[in-house]
């Protein structure tokens, strides 16, 4: 389905509180007017895949499109990207910034800490690669106690850890680099099991967050649920979202 079409549908119905079948129909009968009933379901079909419209009722629908996350990326990230980029260029291994979740918190944060996440081989030669090059403060798997008294005292913590397999993450343009960046998915989980690391995000805080985020972006279940296994967190976070967002889990379950 032409993407120039998908749009228009989402600027006619984005403001309806709910469209039916026939309305559907109409609307693309315009574009083809020898539209058939079974290519018009495979054309409903698709756009519930795509997560554009949702069933809210018998025949009845509502514009679910949502825009996929896509983070501002510091200058000191970017110089850490770019140093890695230049040592490395096949290894696996991404990026974020706490300072993304300022969008989603109800208490803003000004202190900024990076997590770098890199294969499990690698993650002491990054650190000490890093480390070397330059004048920042970096911390290698850190545990609860440098948690609680160096990285919470140091101006702009770099955090390396080892990245889980399969983890997912995204690739942004900057110029003339690619920054692998953890998606929200990911994000979401790793605040979830992190507890210790980001402590400050837990409790109502982290119900917040995760609110704000179902509410503004596409978030991809299946990935979501799909890490959070490998990170031996499934059951938890469902629980913790039927718990405090339960139309979540039932909306998924209905789609």
């Amino acid at each position: 389905m032409p993407k120039v079409i998908e749009n228009r549908l989402i600027e006619a119905f984005k403001g309806r509180s709910s469209f039916d079948r026939d309305e559907l129909f109409q609307f693309y009968s315009d574009y083809e007017p020898d539209l058939k009933e079974s290519t018009f379901s495979w054309r409903i079909y698709d756009l519930k895949k795509k997560d554009i419209i949702k069933t809210i009722g018998r025949g009845l629908y509502v514009i679910s499109y949502k825009p996929k996350y896509k983070p501002n990326l510091s200058e000191i990230t970017l110089k850490l990207v770019r140093k890695t980029n230049d040592r490395y260029t096949d290894i696996t291994y991404c990026v974020w910034e706490n300072q993304w979740l300022n969008e989603f918190t109800q208490h803003q944060t000004s202190n900024q800490m990076i997590i770098v996440e890199v294969e499990k081989e690698f993650t002491e030669s990054l650190y000490y690669y890093l480390n070397d090059s330059l004048r920042m403060d970096f911390f290698l798997n850190p545990g609860e106690k440098e948690i609680e008294f160096y990285i919470s005292e140091s101006t702009v913590p770099v955090v390396i850890k080892r990245l889980v397999t399969r983890a997912p993450i995204s690739k942004l343009r900057d110029k003339k680099n690619t920054v692998p960046v953890a998606t929200l998915e990911k994000i979401m989980v790793d605040l979830f099991a992190d507890e210790n690391l980001f402590h400050f995000y837990q409790g109502s805080e982290l119900i917040n967050i995760y609110e704000q985020i179902l509410e503004r972006y596409s978030i991809n279940f299946t990935k979501l649920f799909s890490y959070a296994k490998r990170r031996k967190k499934e059951l938890e976070i469902k629980q913790f979202m039927n718990n405090h967002i339960p139309n979540i889990l039932e909306d998924i379950i209905n789609d």
